[in-house]
């Protein structure tokens, strides 16, 4: 069976059923908490605990890529990052709304176009 979103094959037993709707486990956690990049609470919350801990954090391998890609070409559209690291939109987005969190990237107009790039 498919994933009515993405349209992901789904092993049989693995499908999560959302509003009437069949999903892959990526998606249905993607229905239920949709990450949310400017989340001024979740900045506060991140810099106070790296700031308490005089800690810098930790990042992602997924993340690193992404600030890699961002870094080699100045900013990028989503549909680029996603396309060039070979990963699921909705994956991309909650790691971009973790690295906005972490002040490590922004959103930008570039050319009338929302591009991702470094902060």
């Amino acid at each position: 069976m498919k994933c009515a979103k993405c349209g992901e094959t789904i092993e049989k037993g693995e499908e999560r059923e959302f509003n009437g709707k069949l999903l892959c486990e990526d998606c249905y956690i993607n229905a239920l908490s949709p990450p949310r990049s400017c989340d001024p609470w979740a900045v506060h919350s991140a810099k106070s605990f790296a700031s308490k801990r005089e800690i810098d954090f930790e990042i992602t391998e997924t993340q690193a890529r992404i600030l890699q890609v961002l870094e080699e070409t100045g900013g990028s559209e989503m549909s680029f990052i996603s396309e060039k690291l070979q990963i699921k939109q909705s994956i991309l987005e909650r790691e971009i709304a973790t690295l906005r969190h972490m002040e490590k990237v922004r959103g930008a107009l570039k050319d009338g176009k929302k591009i991702i790039r470094l902060w």
